[in-house]
């Protein structure tokens, strides 16, 4: 496996995890930001 290729493979997850942690924590902001309007709990 070439240096490239090998430092592509490492450099892939810690972006994979941010985006996922992006989306779950867009996710509850919104879920959150709604429960506040509606004057109800989150749980």
């Amino acid at each position: 496996m070439s240096t490239t290729a090998l430092t592509a493979y490492v450099l892939m997850w810690p972006v994979l995890v941010a985006v996922v942690l992006f989306v779950i924590s867009r996710g509850f902001l919104r879920e959150w930001a709604e429960a506040r309007r509606k004057g109800e709990d989150l749980i």
